[in-house]
């Protein structure tokens, strides 16, 4: 991934990386989901979403604040 992209999220559920993305977006900041899981054995490896480097402190604090992710896998 490029220098500009930076992890602000990760799940071994695409479902919750998706509402993730989906959450950012809606507040203004782009994000893409990148799978990081195993091809062969999809029990191990992880979803992640990337945002703009510049944005990643915002994207941090508005997924932390945000009762949908905050549930146990």
């Amino acid at each position: 991934m490029d220098d500009n992209w930076a992890k602000a999220y990760q799940s071994g559920q695409a479902i919750r990386a998706e509402i993730a993305r989906e959450i950012l977006e809606q507040n203004g900041i782009g994000a893409v989901i990148v799978n990081k899981q195993d091809s062969s054995y999809p029990i191990f490896g992880n979803f992640e979403v990337h945002v703009p480097a510049a944005d990643l402190e915002k994207a941090q604090t508005i997924l932390t604040n945000e009762e949908a992710l905050k549930q146990p896998e």
